[in-house]
């Protein structure tokens, strides 16, 4: 660092730390989704990251469409490639929750074999559909170039806008999960499976909608993905550990802790990757966080069952 003046160090810190919070931004949207899965239903799904990238493909898919049948919705059509995304992933997830993931409960060893078996034979299918190499999808016109406070820092567009569709899904998964009703008996079904469904909760019905609403969650951080990056058919495995990383970290069934865990490991390996390599701060961050998880076995914040 002391090959820096303290203005550079100063603009270092403010651009790695925004392209933290666009890594950060995916990073929660993925987090959300197995944080339902994960610490709602207790299942470890490692396909978790393909269902990310088939909301990057359905993006890509429809952004092809929309350029060769109807050019002149190119500046609108990711508002509509958005909900398209979740819903491909939420239809897939309903598929798999109902053929595979069903039959697996309670016994998390054989999720993880399971949905890691699925996870290969998705990237199979990927590659096999659209090729081995990666798609990109065109920008509209209002999310490029970038927005400059300063001479020296340089905030892209498609990034603030990464931010503030993530905030909104966090807040709709927020009030999902606290104000509905499905909320209520998704607690009720963690809580006590037995008790919810002597009151007359479909508890099946339940973790359906549950595995399939994660799923369709992770399909909108593959539409956000692509604003930020191509997409491959391994696209996804690249951020599964990062995202198991975020919900331990946090606390299993906190959404709190799973905001607040996504926030520093995006921060911390942003500005790490640009001082020492990228390879080396992965390593350092998962060092700091195995170590404050050796304190807080629970997370940040575990969540308060009365027992």
């Amino acid at each position: 660092m002391s090959d820096f003046t303290t203005q550079e160090l100063m603009a270092i810190f403010a651009m790695q730390g925004f392209a933290g919070l666009s890594f950060f931004s995916v990073l929660l949207l993925m987090a959300l989704g197995l944080a339902i899965i994960y610490g709602q239903m207790g299942v470890i799904n490692m396909a978790h990251g393909e269902f990310m990238v088939i909301g990057a493909y359905a993006t890509y898919l429809f952004s092809t469409f929309v350029a060769v049948q109807m050019p002149w919705m190119m500046d609108y059509y990711l508002i509509l490639a958005i909900p398209l995304a979740f819903l491909a992933a939420f239809i897939v997830g309903w598929i798999v929750e109902l053929v595979l993931i069903r039959h697996l409960y309670h016994r998390p060893l054989d999720t993880l074999l399971a949905t890691w078996g699925l996870a290969l034979i998705m990237q199979q299918a990927f590659r096999s559909g659209f090729g081995a190499r990666e798609v990109s999808v065109r920008l509209p016109d209002w999310l490029q170039g970038s927005y400059r406070p300063t001479l020296m820092i340089d905030i892209p567009i498609n990034g603030l806008a990464i931010m503030g569709l993530t905030l909104f899904v966090t807040a709709g998964v927020a009030w999902l999960l606290f104000r509905s009703r499905w909320g209520l008996r998704v607690r009720c079904t963690t809580a006590n499976r037995e008790m919810a469904g002597a009151v007359g909760i479909n508890t099946r019905g339940v973790d359906r909608l549950t595995f399939a609403l994660g799923c369709g969650i992770a399909g909108i951080a593959g539409a956000a993905f692509t604003t930020i990056s191509s997409t491959g058919p391994t696209s996804g495995s690249l951020y599964i550990v990062d995202t198991f990383l975020v919900v331990v970290f946090g606390g299993a069934g906190s959404l709190l802790g799973t905001v607040a865990s996504a926030f520093t490991i995006a921060q911390g390996q942003s500005i790490l990757d640009f001082f020492i390599g990228g390879s080396m701060g992965k390593v350092i961050t998962l060092l700091i966080v195995v170590a404050i998880l050796m304190i807080r076995p629970q997370g940040l914040f575990a969540s308060k069952v009365r027992r």
